[in-house]
């Protein structure tokens, strides 16, 4: 054989070997979402439909509840023992006053509205006036609470179109009429910090933002997480005759250790754990611990009003189970673990802790 032969050969074998290689390697790849395998692991499992004890969700959203058929979501409450929801879109004024009455006319004991209040036109001339009087107008119609949405700190503006911060004292007025009315503010600041942070391999929530790409932030947003946080933080300082209830443990979930240092700070703070279970799940020690010393101060929430992942929370705050999946792998695509509350804390945590905080709960429907 020539050296023309040998090379062509050669040239050949190097080709079939390249593709072969490739053909190789591109069985040996798997797109992570959809790698999912059933884990082997045999384990005691208890998957729960219902609560162990009747509960309150003040976290949730129903947003058309001055027309819907109320009895249907009640059917739906009764399946997982809700006791009581708490509809966080209330709104404000007409819309209000016609979902209370639906309410009133439904069943009166099981749900619940907290208003919303306007930001348009923050800097006019008795502005703080008139959102207050609404406010009382609001909760003389039947709200409970206030809730605050992301939206201050992120996307609010005066009327000379400048960002409105969370602390800013001219919302100032709302807060202390809260407190004068005796109603909880609960109040959502900010978004996980990894939103924050380059989305690579390093950040756990990579998975969440390729495949919700609009929850990504950065610093051209407008405040960084670390000064939404702090003025969150600020606000609850200021205004320590106000109740607050954070939603989703201030995005601290991961740092319990951090977080219990400022409900020891601001004994007027207190926290909601809405689609923040996966991270209580990944560490049922800490979490435990957690939940034994602020045992007064942690409330259900829940945030998406999807029935069938309830049962999440339910394995988590109840059983010891070990290894079971989250409900949406792209939020946590670690395995989780029950905390076993005992049964004195599963009560406060459940409905003991909202009926002290939120007025005019009847507590007759709850066991003692």
């Amino acid at each position: 054989m020539n050296i023309f032969k040998m090379k062509s050969v050669y040239l050949v074998l190097f080709v079939l070997l390249s593709q072969y290689s490739l053909a190789q390697n591109e069985k040996k790849s798997i797109d992570f979402e959809s790698y999912n395998p059933p884990s082997s692991l045999v384990v005691p499992e208890h998957v729960l439909g219902r609560s162990k004890f009747p509960f309150i969700d003040v976290h949730n959203h129903q947003n058309n509840m001055s027309t819907q058929n109320l009895g249907n979501l009640l059917a739906e409450m009764d399946k997982l023992n809700m006791k009581i929801m708490v509809n966080l879109s209330g709104r404000s004024g007409d819309y209000l006053a016609s979902a209370v009455r639906n309410i009133q006319q439904t069943d009166a004991k099981r749900l619940i509205v907290f208003a919303n209040v306007s930001f348009s036109g923050i800097g006019e001339a008795n502005w703080a006036e008139n959102t207050v009087k609404q406010l009382e107008s609001d909760v003389k119609a039947g709200a409970q609470g206030l809730k605050i949405f992301k939206s201050l700190g992120f996307s609010v503006k005066d009327n000379k179109g400048n960002l409105v911060a969370v602390d800013d004292q001219r919302l100032d007025p709302i807060w202390a009429a809260c407190g004068r009315l005796g109603i909880p503010v609960l109040i959502h600041s900010a978004d996980p910090k990894q939103f924050w942070d380059e989305p690579n391999a390093q950040n756990e929530r990579w998975l969440e933002l390729l495949t919700q790409p609009g929850r990504k932030r950065s610093a051209s947003d407008g405040f960084s997480w670390e000064e939404l946080i702090k003025q969150q933080h600020n606000l609850i300082r200021r205004h320590s005759k106000t109740n607050f209830i954070i939603a989703h443990f201030g995005w601290y979930a991961n740092n319990l250790a951090y977080l219990g240092t400022l409900l020891d700070s601001y004994p007027n703070m207190n926290i909601e754990f809405g689609a923040i279970i996966a991270e209580l799940g990944r560490q049922p020690r800490m979490a435990k611990i957690f939940f034994e010393k602020y045992q007064d101060r942690i409330l259900f929430g829940k945030d998406s009003w999807v029935p069938s992942e309830y049962s999440t929370y339910f394995r988590v705050l109840e059983t010891e189970d070990e290894y079971f999946p989250y409900h949406k792998k792209y939020h946590a695509y670690w395995k989780m673990y029950g905390i076993g509350l005992s049964d004195e804390v599963l009560k406060k945590v459940y409905y003991k802790n909202a009926i002290r905080i939120i007025p005019g709960i009847d507590k007759t429907q709850f066991p003692d």
